[in-house]
């Protein structure tokens, strides 16, 4: 079994626990978050008031 750093306190000779600790606790105050892509958003709206454009020029077309 491999001895890895606990509680004991055991030196992690590889230094991954250490780093992986300081990944978890990093504060995301540096971070700052991208805002969403409006371009999904736009080609759905877009799409929907096409559909409804089609849906009336046909409904206009079947009852003239």
């Amino acid at each position: 079994m491999a001895n890895n750093q606990g509680p004991q306190g055991n030196h992690d000779p590889a230094g991954s626990t250490q780093m992986f600790r300081a990944f978890v606790d990093e504060s995301p105050q540096g971070r700052q978050q991208a805002p969403a892509p409006a371009g999904p958003r736009i080609g759905l709206i877009v799409g929907i008031v096409a559909a409804v454009a089609i849906v009336a020029a046909v409904a206009w077309l079947a009852l003239k």
